[in-house]
C-alpha cells in the first residue's frame, strides 16, 4: 500500500495546512473545541470560512472563540453522558460537513465508570464519540463527501484493546494502560466507520498531534511529567525538542478533517501531516501505528461491542 504524503512537515501549523482552502458553506463539529489543541482546530477551520460548532460540557467556556470568529457557535456536550450525545444529535440539523472528534481524557488515576459501567476513558475518548458519529451519520450522508476526524494518540503503540476485560474489572486498573488502550479504540473506531459506511461517502482518518502542552494532562502527577521530560524537580513545565505548539498539533487534524490532499482517503492513521507506517506495537516504538490498531477484525468486534450500548 502506498502511503499518502503531503508537502507539510511536522511543524507546520493548522493555519498553514488550510492556508488557500476555502471552506465555505462547509459544517463542522469539533468536540472538545473550547481548549487546546480544539481550540487552534476551531481557529484554522473558521479562518477558512467554515461554520463550526464548538461541542464541549461547558459551552460558556467557548465564548472567547464565538466573540473572535464569525460562523463559530457553542453546544453542550458530555461525551461521557450517552444522554448528553443522544439530545447533542438530536438537536442537530442539516447537513455535516465534518465530524472532528478531539476532546478526550487522559490517565485518570483511578478507575472510574460512566452510567452503563464503561472505565471512563474508553466511555469518553472512545464511546462517546463512537455514539456521536452513529447519531449523526443521517448529517453526514446529507453532506458532500463527509469526514469523519478521530484525534487518537501515539499511546495507541502501547495496547490493544482487551476484549476481554476492557473496563479493568478483572484487572488491575492502570491510568495510562487504559489511555492507551482507549486511543486504540479511536483508531479502530475509523477503521470502522471506513468499513462500513465507505458506501455512503463517508470517509474517516484518525491521527496523533503529538507531544504538546495542554490540560489534556492535567491528571499527570509531577513524576510522570518528569519522566516525560516535562516538567522540572521543582515543578515547572519545561519544552522538550519534540514538543509542538498546539497550533502546530493541530495541524494533523485539519489536513484530515478539511484538505484537499487526502480526498478519498479512509481507514488510515496520520502523524506529522503525513500516513504512519504499519508497525509492530510495543514499549520502545516511537512512531507509526500498530497493527493491532488497525486490524478490520477487531474494528468490526469493538463495533459490535459498543452498538447494542449505545441503539
Amino acid at each position: 500500500m502506498t502511503l499518502t504524503t503531503t508537502p507539510f512537515g511536522p511543524r507546520a501549523t493548522a493555519a498553514e495546512v488550510l492556508d488557500g482552502v476555502d471552506l465555505s458553506g462547509r459544517r463542522v463539529i469539533v468536540t472538545g473545541g473550547a481548549s487546546g489543541l480544539g481550540v487552534e482546530t476551531v481557529r484554522a477551520l473558521a479562518g477558512a470560512g467554515a461554520q463550526v460548532t464548538v461541542a464541549t460540557r461547558t459551552p460558556a467556556t467557548a465564548a472567547p472563540l464565538l466573540e473572535d470568529l464569525p460562523g463559530v457557535r457553542s453546544a453542550a456536550l458530555d461525551l461521557a453522558d450517552l444522554n448528553s450525545v443522544r439530545a447533542f444529535c438530536a438537536d442537530w440539523s442539516g447537513p455535516l460537513d465534518a465530524l472532528v472528534a478531539n476532546a478526550g481524557v487522559m490517565m485518570l488515576p483511578t478507575r472510574q465508570v460512566n452510567a452503563q459501567g464503561w472505565e471512563m476513558q474508553l466511555a469518553t475518548n472512545y464511546l462517546g464519540h463512537f455514539a456521536l458519529a452513529v447519531g449523526l451519520r443521517p448529517a453526514l450522508q446529507a453532506a458532500d463527501a463527509p469526514r469523519v476526524t478521530v484525534v487518537s494518540s501515539g499511546a495507541q503503540l502501547r495496547a490493544g484493546f482487551d476484549f476481554d476485560d476492557p473496563q479493568f474489572e478483572q484487572r488491575s486498573y492502570d491510568p495510562f494502560l487504559a489511555y492507551a488502550q482507549s486511543k486504540t479504540a479511536d483508531v479502530l473506531l475509523a477503521v470502522g466507520i471506513s468499513q462500513r459506511w465507505a458506501d455512503q461517502g463517508i470517509a474517516a482518518n484518525a491521527c496523533a498531534p503529538g507531544w504538546i502542552h495542554t490540560n489534556l494532562t492535567r491528571h499527570l502527577d509531577p513524576a510522570t511529567m518528569q519522566a516525560f521530560g516535562a516538567m522540572d524537580a521543582d515543578g515547572n513545565l519545561l519544552t522538550p525538542a519534540h514538543y509542538k505548539t498546539p497550533a502546530q498539533g493541530a495541524a494533523t487534524t485539519v489536513l484530515l478533517a478539511a484538505s484537499p490532499l487526502v480526498d478519498g482517503v479512509s481507514g488510515r492513521y496520520f502523524e506529522d501531516n503525513q500516513e504512519s507506517e504499519v508497525v509492530d506495537g510495543g514499549p520502545d516504538v516511537q512512531a507509526g501505528v500498530a497493527k493491532w490498531s488497525i486490524d478490520p477484525a477487531a474494528a468490526d468486534r469493538l463495533w459490535d461491542l459498543a452498538m447494542p450500548v449505545v441503539s
